[in-house]
């Protein structure tokens, strides 16, 4: 079936999970119900469709601006979606869906912003593998920051109503985000150093600034986590380095590429 297709549905059915988990939202339940995971199953198997088609070839890969960020999501939702198993992070995708929705139509009508890659090295494999999950992780952590940011902002003014009601207790919230933000810098970690080694210049004019920018997030979150352990950081301060530290890593990937491809329009 051809991207044109399944990017529409892809958009129908995220919109249509988005739908029904705020349905559940308001009346109160925690519960993740069979609809709702056959709907985002199905929503995701349209957009893999749509990221084989228009991302990833055999030997080859599309990486401009519209397409990787389909990608993206794509990683996003999966890794959210598997950590249902473990952890209660369904409302994470009231957010995440309709953006994913938006990103899948994007990705399958926008013209092509770079070249297409062939035959790209291992070592480059593993430094954009490592890079794309970093990325889905770390947004997972700053999603559930601005959760655990409005739920501890409606404890403190003693409001247990409404979104205090539907979220997990505020300990387990917190105890998320920092499995998040291990699992994220981790990764980060890995496409930094495979950065370093695998690329013949990290540090070249056109790279510099997001070089800058992503070691500048990775030292911020490193020492967070540090912080957390170590001193005993919790809550607000957690929430204000993990949103300043995924704010550089935007600025670094996709500010990046939005100035090359569609301003400078270099590939």
């Amino acid at each position: 079936m051809p991207a044109t297709i399944l990017a529409p549905l892809a958009a129908l059915l995220y919109l249509a999970a988005t739908a029904l988990q705020l349905l559940h939202i308001f009346q109160q339940r925690k519960q993740i119900t069979r609809l709702f995971i056959g709907l985002s199953v199905a929503a995701l198997l349209c957009h893999l469709g749509v990221v084989w088609a228009t991302i990833l070839q055999p030997g080859e890969a599309e990486l401009g601006f519209y397409k990787v960020s389909a990608l993206i999501f794509l990683v996003i939702n999966l890794i959210c979606l598997v950590s249902l198993v473990r952890r209660p992070l369904q409302n994470l995708l009231v957010i995440l869906f309709p953006l994913s929705a938006l990103a899948v139509v994007v990705a399958s009508y926008a013209p092509e912003t770079a070249p297409i890659r062939t035959d790209l090295p291992t070592g480059i494999l593993l430094h954009i593998g490592s890079s794309i999950l970093a990325y889905a992780v770390l947004t997972l952590a700053a999603a559930q920051a601005a959760l655990l940011a409005a739920q501890d902002h409606q404890l403190k003014h003693r409001h247990t109503r409404g979104l205090v009601q539907i979220l997990p207790p505020l300990q387990l919230m917190e105890a998320m985000l920092f499995e998040l933000l291990w699992v994220g810098v981790i990764l980060l970690t890995v496409a930094i150093l495979s950065g370093f080694v695998f690329l013949d210049d990290i540090f070249a004019q056109h790279l510099v600034h997001k070089t800058v920018l992503t070691l500048g997030a990775w030292l911020l979150l490193a020492v967070l986590l540090w912080g957390h352990y170590q001193l005993g950081w919790r809550s607000k301060t957690a929430v204000r380095l993990t949103l300043t530290g995924f704010a550089l890593l935007v600025l670094a990937y996709f500010g990046t590429k939005l100035v090359l491809e569609l301003v400078l329009q270099r590939g």
